[in-house]
Formats: structure tokens, C-alpha cells, sequence
């Protein structure tokens, strides 16, 4: 599914893209060691396949995918790292891998296991180097740090040597970095990896608060669904290097699932006869049961599932984010569609 978004100029065009690699294999055997030196056996791999989309001014996208989907060759493609085999693209109206100065000045690309802060200096020595490869104006520069640094409450941080922070610490300075020269377009490539809870819930909170303020376009890469549902309405799915779905996270719980889950507290465990004779898949849990029903039975279930019983509370609910998302890289990988 092609998701084509408004607006007349999209700040991200990709057609067709793709990104081969020629693997060689290392036989084993001395003898297959040496008829290697004369003739090695390899193979094409396709980290991206034809790709296709668009993205618009402003929007936060989630790049969705098990290891191995092409997520990171994709960024690094549309950042102009690489080149492709084959297809189009143009971000901001450039195309990336020709790397032209405007361009360059006009993206950031933050790699959540790599670092671009210099490991034995203070991140205010990194951001002064930044200053001048992209050529702020001091004045403009002191300005958005002091921002920066005081959105993300790391203005005591800045002065320490990277190597003594901890790795929440160290995102946070790596975004200061990314943003200083005010990039239009950002790429996240898992920005999140590693960070416990409240450090990913303050990423959160800033990404949120600065995407908005500065109507940047986001591609976010990440394995956390928490990430997804913070930060993003439109989802793109890859497994295989292929598009298996684009659209919003809305759509993805309405097309894909068919069921609610309900979730029972009640005073004593139920008897397994009267859970069977509901009919619906079900899980107990000493005094809790959850069972998955139809969407368009739950008006009718409920009250026949409450008969009779003592309720100390009931909740219904969506499938969660993770398990629709795992389905969809599973039917994926068993080369199913659901685009």
C-alpha cells in the first residue's frame, strides 16, 4: 500500500528504491579454502526492494520492521551514506547521495548505537565543533543550545567528558547535537535502544514538544512500540526489504485485528465448564479472565459473560500495538501480504 500524502510537494519522494548487496560465501575445507583464491561463490542480498512512498511536511513517521528489514539501509540511504542499485529519491527536493552542501545543512540523522559527541571531550566541545561545520551564527547558535540543553534538563551534563555520562544522558546531548544547526528533516534510527523507562518517556516529551514547535518531518526507526504510539500516527512496515504496510496506527488495529480484549476481575476464579460454554478464547488468572471477542459481539457478550458473576472491575481494550506489529512481520516473512 502506496500512501501518497497531501500537499504538493512531499519533503521525502522515494520510487522504486532499492539497495543490493553482493555477499561472498567462505566454503569450508582447506581444499574449498583454496579453490576460493581462484573462484568465490556469492550471492546478490536485497536490503531494500523497491520502495516507494512519500512524506509530507511536518509529519512523524514510524519505520517499523524485525532485524534484518532494510530499516537502517533505508536511512542511510535518504541521509545520502550510500548509494542505491536502482529508484529514486529526493529529500527536500535534493537527491541525497550526491550530497550537495545545501542539502546536508538541511538534514540530521541520529544513530542510537552510534555516537557523533567526540567519546573523551565535553559534548559543549562537540557542540562548538558543530557550530562551525555548519556555520551558525554564534548569537543563533548560543540561542537554540540554551534551549535545547534546558528542554532536556542537561545543561550541568554539557561540561562532563561523554565517557562518564550514562547512555540516556548521552542520547539526550546526541539530539542537542543533531539539532543545532535546525535541521528540516530528522532521522531517528533508534534512538531509544537500551534507555529505560523515564529516560525514554523524557525523549518523548521533547521530540513531541520540538517536532510541533518547528514543524520538522521525523522517520523514526524503533523496536519499542511505546515509541510509535507517543510520538507517531503513521505507521510504514517493512519485512524483507518490502512495504507490507503504510498508513495510520488507527488503520492498523481496525484492518488487521477482528477482536477486543476483555479484561475480568472478579471476586472468585470461574469454572472452566461456564468459560467453554462462552465460546471465546480465553486466559485465567486466579480471579482475572481475559477473553478475545469479536468486535461485533462485544454489545451482545458482555452482559452474558456478567450473569451471575461478582465483578470487581471489567476493562475492554484494543490488541495491543506489539502483538498486531509482530503478526504483520510474521505473515511477512512467510511471504504473505496485508497491504
Amino acid at each position: 500500500m502506496h500512501n501518497t500524502s497531501a500537499g504538493p510537494a512531499p519533503v521525502i519522494d522515494v520510487d522504486g528504491l532499492a539497495k543490493e548487496y553482493r555477499v561472498y560465501d567462505k566454503p569450508e575445507g582447506l581444499l574449498a579454502s583454496v579453490r576460493g583464491l581462484f573462484h568465490r561463490p556469492s550471492r546478490v542480498v536485497g536490503a531494500v526492494k523497491d520502495l516507494s512512498l512519500s512524506i509530507g511536511r511536518g509529519e512523524f513517521v514510524a519505520l517499523l520492521g524485525p532485524n534484518g528489514a532494510g530499516k537502517t539501509t533505508f536511512l542511510k540511504l535518504l541521509s545520502g551514506i550510500i548509494t542505491p542499485t536502482r529508484g529514486t529519491a529526493r529529500v527536500l527536493g535534493h537527491v541525497p547521495w550526491e550530497r550537495a552542501d545545501d542539502f546536508r545543512r538541511r538534514f540530521a540523522l541520529v544513530m542510537g548505537q552510534r555516537n557523533q559527541l567526540w567519546w573523551d571531550l565535553p559534548a559543549a566541545e562537540s557542540f562548538r565543533l558543530h557550530k562551525e561545520i555548519y556555520r551558525i551564527d554564534p548569537a543563533r547558535f548560543e540561542r537554540t543550545r540554551d534551549e535545547l540543553v534546558d528542554l532536556l534538563g542537561v545543561r550541568q551534563l554539557i561540561l562532563q567528558p561523554v565517557r562518564d555520562l550514562s547512555l540516556g544522558e548521552r542520547m539526550k546531548l546526541e539530539l542537542v547535537a543533531a539539532l543545532l544547526h535546525e535541521p528540516e528533516v530528522l532521522f531517528l534510527d533508534e534512538p531509544t535502544i537500551g534507555l529505560d523507562v523515564v529516560a525514554q518517556h523524557a525523549l518523548h516529551g521533547f521530540l513531541s514538544h520540538i517536532q510541533a514547535e518547528r514543524q520538522m518531518t521525523i522517520l523514526l526507526t524503533t523496536h519499542y512500540m511505546k515509541d510509535v504510539a507517543a510520538l507517531c500516527r503513521r505507521a510504514v512496515v517493512i519485512t524483507g526489504g518490502s512495504i507490507l504496510y503504510d498508513g495510520s496506527l488507527e488503520q492498523i488495529v481496525d484492518r488487521f485485528t477482528s477482536h477486543k480484549i476483555v479484561t475480568l476481575d472478579l471476586e472468585e476464579t470461574p469454572s472452566q465448564e461456564r468459560l467453554d460454554r462462552l465460546g471465546f478464547p480465553y486466559t485465567v488468572s486466579g480471579p482475572q479472565v481475559t477473553l478475545r471477542i469479536d468486535r461485533q459481539r462485544i454489545a451482545d457478550a458482555l452482559p452474558e459473560i456478567l450473569r451471575g458473576q461478582s465483578v470487581r472491575d471489567v476493562s475492554v481494550e484494543d490488541v495491543p500495538l506489539e502483538e498486531i506489529v509482530a503478526e504483520l512481520f510474521r505473515a511477512g516473512a512467510a511471504g504473505g501480504t496485508s497491504s
